[in-house]
């Protein structure tokens, strides 16, 4: 699915539309955390470099009409700063206040529009209101790979109306993700682990005939665990999924392929920093005990595995590491993944937040910038955002 990219287009001069991803954690004005706004530099500065008129919008939370609480405008700034140079703000992304900033555009300067979000019609994916956004352009360019899975006006309806292409980080995304799924250096290894099963179990199915190993932790082992007939307690299960496990566990054996489970856990009786926790054996979480993360025996058998990849796929933590005692598990595969000679590609959202703050995130191949998207891709779904652009 080769699809053009801002490699492929002509754009001095030109009025150019991109979507970013600028759906950043805000209080009282200041941006918290600026990793989104950084990964879109390398785009934004190739088109202002080329001569551009770089017209950006994005979305910021969820609000119902607009809302000074969820405002673009402090994004505005905080960009001015990373790229060193000035940002001009809109206060809406249609109609007369947009058109009049674009208006006074020249090539090379940046423009940020007002939140998307602020117009209901955003996630309809309106014809009309993508028709207003996109006569503020001549080329459209999408860079925002974590709303790529979502087909609203500004990542489908607007290609509609102008040529679409990728730009820098959503076209990485694609290479990187794509070329894992269709040609990885193998062994092919899938760490797999957070909370929810609802969202692995597509992914484990499409991985299966893909991957030469799976390791499962995180909330996700329990329901595979009690699908092998095992107690276990109050942690996390998804009942209506264990027959779903049991077939994935059917299959994973039927082509030999190494799917582990955990060979031990750390379990304790509240979600506190302060409750009395224990390692047990898989079989001997007790009826209200509660599991919060891998034990040290697993951690060397995962890691085991992990030194013999050449590719690793992660996407969530390995217990709820939220809580600093019940993050060692996390923190010991993470720090595997930073020592092995794999290509690393970590999947969005507590496995990213994971990696920051263990300092541990540069020492990746790679971390997608789309925690929902990045999962839809390796499902296997076609994502909106993504067919809409032109082919190569």
């Amino acid at each position: 699915m080769a699809k053009k990219t801002i490699h492929d287009i002509e754009p001095a001069a030109k009025r150019v539309l991109v979507r970013v991803d600028f759906n950043v954690p805000i209080e009282e004005g200041r941006i918290r955390d600026k990793t989104r706004l950084v990964a879109s530099l390398p785009t934004i500065r190739y088109l202002s470099d080329k001569g551009a008129k770089v017209i950006l919008c994005s979305h910021l939370g969820r609000p119902e009409g607009p809302d000074p609480n969820l405002s673009l405008r402090p994004v505005a700034t905080a960009l001015a700063d990373l790229l060193g140079r000035p940002v001009a703000f809109a206060a809406d992304c249609i109609g007369p206040e947009a058109e009049n900033a674009v208006a006074k555009m020249q090539p090379g300067d940046v423009l940020l529009l007002e939140n998307l979000r602020f117009h209901e019609e955003e996630e309809k994916n309106d014809t009309s209101f993508a028709r207003a956004l996109a006569s503020l352009a001549e080329i459209y360019v999408n860079d925002a790979f974590g709303t790529a899975h979502r087909a609203h006006a500004s990542t489908a309806g607007v290609t509609q109306f102008l040529p679409a292409v990728a730009g820098l980080l959503l076209g990485r995304e694609l290479e990187v993700l794509g070329g894992a799924l269709q040609n990885p250096a193998r062994p092919f290894l899938a760490l797999l682990g957070g909370a929810k099963v609802a969202d692995k179990i597509p992914v484990l199915e499409n991985l299966l005939d893909k991957v030469d190993g799976l390791l499962l932790g995180g909330g996700v082992a329990y329901t595979f665990l009690a699908a092998e007939g095992l107690e276990v307690g109050r942690s996390l299960l998804d009942k209506a999924r264990i027959p779903l496990a049991k077939e994935i566990l059917a299959r994973a054996r039927s082509r030999n392929l190494a799917l582990e489970l955990p060979l031990d856990v750390v379990i304790t009786t509240e979600l506190k920093e302060e409750a009395p926790r224990k390692v047990v054996d898989r079989a001997e979480i007790p009826p209200d005990w509660i599991g919060v993360d891998i034990g040290p025996d697993t951690v060397r058998l995962f890691s085991s595995h992990i030194c013999e990849a050449r590719t690793i796929i992660w996407n969530g933590p390995m217990g709820v590491f939220e809580i600093p005692p019940l993050a060692e598990g996390t923190r010991a595969l993470a720090r595997a993944l930073a020592d092995s000679h794999a290509t690393t590609i970590v999947g969005g959202g507590d496995s990213a937040a994971a990696l920051q703050q263990m300092g541990l995130a540069d020492r990746m191949s790679h971390i997608s910038t789309g925690g929902g998207a990045s999962l839809e891709f390796l499902e296997g779904k076609v994502l909106p955002g993504v067919a809409a652009l032109e082919d190569k």
